[in-house]
């Protein structure tokens, strides 16, 4: 029997015969090339889960954390006015004259939060300063830590947790991402003004519990 082949206009005869003998070699081909992209779909990491637009199970992690003073947060500065045509605030290294308004209303965000129990740090970058000065009405002196980030931040960020108090970090957006990768998580592209939260509840074993962006604030349910 022969079955007869049409491909580009080219029609071949095959053996069925030739089918039957190498059947199950064809048939344990195909299932590897399914197989293998499925095997690392499923062993790379997830990507960091987004606590808003109705995340409950993740707003609700996030307040507990914090209640309970075991959060890290990563915060990107807000507009930074040298890589946008608005009018800046006041320096061109630091952050646009709209964009105060977005640390101010970031700030009420971590406000409604609770900042009883919260310890500060900020890049020295004007950028950061700014954003922290309008977001929380004080400013550290700057770390330098939190701008040479790429290889130590993790380490550094745990040395400056206290335990019962949570750490917020004003830091870059290249920061955020050296947590990621320190996390073994696969970077993300965070936006101004947005949020990585680092649970803490197991120091030994800190987790990304998920980002917020500064636009979002307003569908995380907390309840």
């Amino acid at each position: 029997m022969e079955l007869r082949l049409s491909l580009f206009g080219l029609t071949r005869s095959i053996d069925a015969r030739w089918f039957a003998r190498y059947r199950n070699t064809l048939v344990v081909l195909a299932s590897a090339l399914l197989v293998i992209p499925l095997t690392f779909w499923l062993l790379s990491p997830a990507a960091v889960p987004d606590l808003a637009h109705g995340n409950i199970a993740g707003a609700r992690a996030l307040a507990d954390g914090w209640a309970k003073g075991e959060m890290i947060v990563l915060v990107r500065h807000v507009e930074r006015c040298d890589h946008s045509k608005a009018a800046c605030l006041n320096e061109r290294e630091g952050i646009t004259d709209r964009a105060r308004a977005v640390a101010v209303g970031l700030g009420a965000r971590f406000e409604q939060l609770g900042l009883d129990n919260v310890d500060l740090y900020n890049s020295p970058l004007v950028r950061a300063t700014q954003t922290a000065g309008y977001m929380f009405n004080k400013v550290s002196t700057g770390d330098d830590w939190l701008i040479n980030c790429r290889h130590d931040l993790l380490r550094n960020a745990l040395a400056h947790k206290v335990a019962g108090r949570n750490l917020i970090l004003v830091t870059h957006s290249e920061c955020m991402q050296a947590m990621e990768t320190a996390l073994q998580r696969p970077t993300s592209a965070f936006g101004y003004g947005a949020s990585l939260f680092v649970s803490t509840a197991q120091p030994q074993a800190p987790r990304l519990l998920g980002f917020i962006e500064a636009s979002d604030w307003h569908s995380v349910a907390f309840q």
